[in-house]
């Protein structure tokens, strides 16, 4: 018998204009951030989220440096966010001297609001929120408090590009948003990220902080503090304008492989699949399709996804969370700390291809390998 023929995690969809917008910047010389995309790419996800300002960057982790960066966040201040979540969300507290308040997450994988709520002190200087994998955070409980109190926030939508939360789009919440472009998002630029703002000064502490701290009121070269290369290339900024046209097909696309997957996989032995809404009603969005391995089962997501690479399916894990990662501890941080949900998920939540150039057959063909794993484990 042949072997399977192997179903990586993510195939990107390129539409079909990216090669005429590329090759414009190639023919024009404009290829640096120079470039006149970068303006037209930011004022367009600027309107699609409707922001005022849109600061484009080298990646979503750059995004996040920025956003806190620009927020004045330092020693003594408490920061609050999810402890699963991507490491980039952390980074920049760290760094910057602060103390990071860890909060669990419910079965939605997103962050557990009445904790947040319930770790809010006098030091809190910003929360972050963090939309995961399905769903949106909900954000109005935070918001309303945050405003109260004088506490900023961050919306991390990198996973939700295209998404919408209370009827307003993803990427409008809070002081600043941030998103990423990496190729398994809605919209690619290769790297790729955003920081957006309604507010003039965010954006213009933005600008500055993206690119070296140069000051345009100041002779050139001359730096009063330390900024970062985090610019986007004229490059990115057209692949992005291109992609950006098929967002709602592509978020489309994204439900209905979604909805296959939980159309073929229904009834899986051992295995809990992703709600179609949230208990507020929203649509679930599969940025990924992301599924947990039940708690009977005699096996850890890092099992099943060894025996189906075996079957050549590609798959990723959940996210680790930040209390357990060695980083920390070894700075003393976090140790004796749990969130019991989070780290049941981290060991028992993976995710299967999810990326917006499957095809039909491709789903089919997962599911059935799938399937076939999770019905030998339970028989097991």
């Amino acid at each position: 018998m042949a072997d399977p023929r192997p179903i990586p995690v993510n195939i990107p969809k390129f539409w079909g204009g990216e090669k005429e917008l590329v090759a414009q910047c190639i023919e024009d010389g404009w290829i640096s951030s120079e470039g006149p995309k970068v303006k037209a790419f930011e004022s367009a996800m600027a309107k699609r989220c409707d922001r005022s300002h849109a600061i484009a960057v080298a990646n979503g982790t750059a995004a996040l440096d920025v956003a806190v960066r620009a927020l004045g966040v330092k020693a003594g201040d408490e920061v609050i966010l999810p402890t699963f979540c991507i490491i980039s969300c952390i980074n920049e507290v760290v760094r910057a001297g602060a103390t990071p308040i860890l909060v669990d997450c419910g079965d939605d994988f997103n962050m557990n609001v009445e904790e947040v709520l319930s770790k809010i002190t006098e030091k809190t200087k910003l929360i972050i929120c963090v939309h995961t994998y399905h769903f949106p955070v909900n954000m109005g409980p935070i918001l309303e408090v945050a405003k109260e109190k004088g506490i900023r926030v961050i919306e991390d939508a990198a996973e939700m590009i295209g998404q919408t939360s209370n009827g307003k789009p993803c990427g409008s919440f809070g002081d600043l948003s941030t998103m990423s472009f990496y190729p398994n998002k809605h919209i690619t630029t290769g790297e790729g990220g955003m920081v957006l703002t309604n507010d003039p000064q965010l954006a213009e502490r933005c600008e500055q902080l993206r690119n070296l701290c140069f000051n345009p009121r100041k002779r050139r070269f001359v730096h009063d503090e330390l900024g970062w290369n985090y610019r986007m290339t004229n490059l990115q900024a057209a692949l992005g304008l291109a992609q950006l046209e098929h967002l709602d097909v592509a978020v489309r696309r994204k439900r209905e492989i979604g909805g296959l997957y939980t159309q073929l996989l229904q009834g899986c032995p051992g295995l809990i699949l992703p709600p179609e809404k949230n208990s507020f009603g929203e649509a679930n969005i599969y940025w990924v399709y992301g599924v947990e391995v039940a708690i009977d089962v005699p096996a850890d997501a890092e099992e099943v996804m060894q025996r189906l690479a075996k079957s050549k399916v590609g798959t990723r894990p959940f996210f680790w969370n930040m209390h357990e990662q060695p980083v920390f501890h070894n700075m003393d941080m976090f140790k004796n700390e749990s969130y019991p949900v989070a780290e049941r998920i981290a060991r028992r939540g993976f995710y299967i291809p999810s990326g917006l150039g499957l095809t039909d057959d491709d789903i089919k063909e997962v599911a059935s390998r799938v399937r076939t794993v999770m019905e030998d484990l339970v028989k097991a």
